[in-house]
């Protein structure tokens, strides 16, 4: 981490206080993650209706972030990190008052814009600030906030719920990003020319999603996301069926120190190698994770299973954040990753009620084998599609040559 060393006092304090108010953010999100499935359950919610409270949870992403890319890019990346964050401390309270499935799935939209908001913000905030050559360094160690919080979260929120019950739990999440705004108070935004100039009319909007630099983003995002939102949803469940012996929060403890660990070196790695290999890597890992839960009957292959998805989604998520840095000018970053990212979004929205209705029918294990599918299916098209041609696409995806669609080349 010596390439922090050689910034300015200012811009080193700025990093900081993001790094410190995204720590907050997702260890409010995450303390809910191996809680809140069970929470509703005991409503007396079926498995069904289990995954459409959690799936509405993307219901909020979709509807906002679009708008919240637009806002980034017009008004500038603060204000839309304060909406993220304010939205994260106000919706667990919501969980405290409302008990019905349609109250909660309401809750639960709006809890939906805090992470739209928030990541928009948090993305093109560190691309302003990263300086191009450590771009995915910097974006990778930037990144470090999400596995930990997702680390610190779940074990919280696990033990504060067996110990003292779901309201301590609700309004600890509300505590934690109460304090992440003051963290976000004193950051100030790059100079507003970067952000200015930018064309809001739906044409543009549509054309730059469906242009070739970002539809191939945006699809292997929605591979992962429906895998994503099928794990983060049903693995408490799927353990709690399967009868193992093994905390659900471990589960997700174990994956957030992979994704941690794996981030300290792929960043740096990366301007140097190429980003396509590591995604590449990560979609192999993603795959491996996906077909050990499919057979997973004891604990340790459980562990196994979510240290793999963890080192997959760490480096694929900060790999894709970088690519689509280095894709975008300054004045559409906000745009191209919310729409990059909308992918996700939709994967997540899908899964929970989608794929709840599929374990109705075949059970937990045959749905994490359909999960395995589409992250093969997910790795298959960025071998061949990430580029302009399959031979300049594989090349990319293993290190061999370089993007063509990068607007950073020299």
């Amino acid at each position: 981490m010596k390439v922090f060393e050689n910034f300015d006092s200012q811009l080193r304090r700025t990093l900081l206080a993001l790094f410190t108010a995204g720590l907050l953010f997702w260890s409010s999100l995450t303390a809910l993650l191996p809680t809140l499935p069970l929470y509703i359950e005991d409503l007396g919610a079926t498995k069904q209706q289990i995954g459409i409270v959690l799936g509405s949870f993307a219901i909020g992403m979709l509807l906002f972030r679009s708008g919240f890319g637009l806002l980034a890019d017009r008004k500038g990346r603060k204000i839309v990190l304060l909406i993220g964050m304010l939205v994260n401390a106000i919706a667990p309270l919501g969980y405290i008052i409302v008990q019905s499935i349609p109250g909660l799935m309401a809750v639960r939209a709006f809890h939906g814009i805090s992470i739209a908001a928030f990541t928009t913000g948090f993305l093109a905030l560190v691309a302003d600030l990263a300086p191009e050559k450590n771009r995915g360094e910097i974006m990778g160690y930037m990144s470090l906030v999400t596995p930990i919080g997702a680390a610190i979260g779940p074990a919280i929120g696990g033990y504060l719920q067996a110990a003292s019950g779901y309201t301590l739990l609700f309004l600890l999440s509300t505590g934690l990003s109460v304090m992440g705004l003051l963290c976000l108070i004193p950051i100030v935004n790059p100079p507003i020319h970067k952000q200015q100039q930018v064309n809001s009319n739906d044409g543009k909007f549509w054309q730059l999603l469906f242009s070739p630099r970002v539809r191939v983003l945006a699809t292997i995002m929605l591979m992962i996301g429906l895998a994503f939102g099928t794990l983060h949803t049903f693995v408490p469940l799927f353990i709690k069926a399967t009868k193992v012996n093994l905390n659900p929060g471990l589960f997700y403890t174990v994956g957030a120190l992979a994704s941690f660990s794996v981030r300290f070196f792929t960043g740096k790695a990366s301007d140097r190698y190429g980003r396509g290999l590591f995604i590449t890597l990560s979609l192999v890992v993603y795959a491996l994770a996906m077909i050990l839960l499919w057979k997973a009957s004891t604990a340790n292959v459980f562990l196994i299973a979510g240290t793999l998805e963890g080192a997959g989604s760490g480096i694929l998520m900060p790999m894709i954040s970088t690519v689509v840095a280095d894709r975008a000018l300054p004045q559409e970053r906000g745009r191209t990753f919310s729409l990059c990212i909308m992918g996700l979004d939709i994967g997540i929205a899908i899964a929970g009620p989608v794929v709840g209705s599929v374990a109705e029918q075949v059970g937990y294990r045959n749905m994490f084998g359909f999960c395995a599918g589409l992250t093969v299916l997910a790795l298959l098209i960025f071998l061949t599609q990430c580029n302009n041609n399959i031979p300049d696409s594989l090349r990319f995806a293993l290190g061999r040559g370089k993007d063509v669609y990068s607007l950073n080349q020299s």
